[in-house]
């Protein structure tokens, strides 16, 4: 699967008493299908993933699922402490017609799953994962939650795997972000694409659009023609690194990343995609520009704020943010008014 553009990462929206309100997810899914971002990544860290039980978990990715847009990439956030519970929800999701796995490290047991003792512990997680998955594995690190970075050469090896495609890389260092680029770019992988070389998401090349073309294309391991209307061909890329922090985006994308997962997408979308944009049309003046108009408000709303300053933020943009689980708590008034003051001037 093609990874490339701004993927926002989707909150799990909750009625005042804690259940979730599925239907503001029906909502915000429409609303991001409307925009120019490549997909959504469900049940994420900023989707409160943590917080769900295992039923509401499925029932987030089938809404989700069923209000997106066929063309937009859609990404599960699976990852378990176990590997069986990962692939359980991994199998639900590929079900669903979802399109790749995110599985992030697992890190409870730290002693035992980090430093030097712990990377044979998490090759053997991954590759158990990747060897059974239905879905093409993202590889998760994302320190700020778990206190523990993926390490580079633990990544290379992976890379290497053929379900392994990509990498989520949220610690925020672009020289991490470098160094995990030139280590992957030698393990390469084909996938099918549009013509026009955007991603070709499962969802659009099974639709019944009328009479195939003839166009041979895989789903699943398993080889389907095209629908009438999709014309696809392969590419060869490398490893793909996604990145986490919007802050650092275009420095990110400077150094090889292809796109990003960005919970600043979930308030802001649009004002994400157009750095990406203006990157991709080596248009440097008017990414650095773009890129300075999120800076602040990104990292500070990151750092300060967390999930519910990215919901409050969801707010005032037009989608449904509302509030968290406990015991993350709403924001004060105090902070309200200093959010409000960042993103004034990003709309979407």
């Amino acid at each position: 699967m093609l990874l490339q553009g701004i993927f926002p990462a989707l909150t799990t929206p909750f009625y005042g008493d804690g259940r979730v309100y599925y239907r503001k997810i029906e909502h915000n899914t429409d609303r991001y299908s409307r925009t120019p971002v490549a997909g959504m990544v469900a049940l994420g860290s900023t989707g409160e993933a943590v917080m769900l039980s295992d039923e509401e978990k499925c029932e987030v990715l089938r809404v989700t699922r069923e209000n997106a847009a066929p063309e937009k990439v859609l990404i599960a956030g699976t990852g378990a402490e176990s590997a069986i519970e990962t692939l359980r929800l991994t199998d639900y999701a590929a079900q669903l017609g979802y399109d790749a796995a995110l599985v992030r490290t697992p890190f409870y047991y730290r002693s035992q799953v980090t430093g030097e003792a712990g990377k044979r512990a998490q090759l053997t997680f991954y590759r158990y994962v990747a060897d059974r998955s239905p879905l093409p594995v993202i590889l998760y690190s994302v320190p700020p939650f778990t206190a523990y970075d993926l390490p580079v050469d633990v990544v290379a090896e992976l890379a290497e795997h053929p379900n392994v495609i990509g990498l989520k890389e949220s610690s925020g260092d672009v020289e991490r972000v470098r160094e995990l680029v030139e280590r992957t770019k030698t393990a390469k992988k084909t996938f099918t694409v549009t013509h026009t070389f955007e991603a070709a998401t499962g969802r659009m090349l099974s639709s019944n659009n009328g009479a195939a073309e003839g166009l041979l294309t895989q789903i699943g391991g398993v080889a389907v023609q095209a629908p009438a209307g999709v014309r696809t061909r392969t590419k060869e890329v490398s490893f793909q690194v996604m990145v986490g922090a919007a802050h650092k985006l275009l420095p990110s994308l400077e150094v090889g990343a292809t796109s990003a997962v960005l919970a600043f997408a979930s308030p802001a979308p649009t004002a994400c995609f157009e750095v990406y944009a203006a990157w991709k049309d080596h248009d440097v003046p008017l990414a650095a520009l773009k890129q300075e108009r999120i800076t602040e408000a990104a990292q500070k709303m990151g750092a300060k704020f967390g999930v519910p300053g990215f919901k409050y933020a969801m707010d005032l943009n037009g989608y449904y943010g509302g509030l968290c689980r406990l015991p993350l708590l709403p924001l004060t008034a105090d902070e309200k008014g200093e959010l409000e003051r960042l993103v004034r001037d990003i709309k979407n």
